[in-house]
């Protein structure tokens, strides 16, 4: 998916932190990019000086586009993306309004994806996890994960959704 011609907020490198020794990637708000994430209107996102701890938060949307990408291959394993989110308590829009987390491995990968029901989550901050494993094999060449959450087909506004962090981690045997 691709949605150059919107006005965006570019990742941030300094907010994706790799933890070698558990082989897990911590995507902080600033470290994904946001479709329509330079407009205040659509989006509140932390600033530089803000702790890492204060989400991005959805004002409203009709296109919901929020994407991440490792800076650096994968290792050899299976994997799995997480987001953690949270909605305010005036959120509106997600009922009957189904968001899908995508994620291919490399530029030219194929996408895999899972449908996520975003209108079940409450004020605290809660992981919604893929359904699917990426799996990363000797021999690949472009091990770039390329991953995000998505709703951009029915057209109809949301907001009150607030993202807290995405992770990447390794799915241990």
């Amino acid at each position: 998916m691709s949605s150059s011609n919107k006005p965006h907020y570019d990742s941030d490198d300094t907010k994706v932190v790799y933890d070698e020794g558990n082989n897990r990637w911590t995507f902080k708000p600033r470290g994904l990019s946001i479709i329509w994430g330079k407009d205040r209107r659509y989006w509140n996102l932390p600033d530089q000086s803000s702790s890492d701890e204060t989400p991005a938060e959805l004002v409203q949307v009709c296109w919901l586009e929020v994407t991440g990408t490792t800076n650096k291959s994968l290792k050899e394993g299976k994997y799995k993306i997480k987001f953690e989110v949270s909605k305010k308590t005036d959120a509106f829009g997600w009922d009957g309004c189904p968001v899908f987390m995508m994620a291919k491995l490399g530029k030219k990968g194929r996408y895999r994806w899972s449908k996520i029901d975003l209108s079940k989550v409450g004020t605290d901050k809660s992981p919604i996890t893929s359904e699917f494993v990426i799996e990363v094999s000797k021999g690949t060449e472009d091990n770039k994960l390329y991953f995000g959450l998505y709703e951009v087909w029915t057209g109809k506004w949301k907001g009150g959704l607030q993202i807290h962090q995405a992770i990447v981690e390794e799915v241990k045997p």
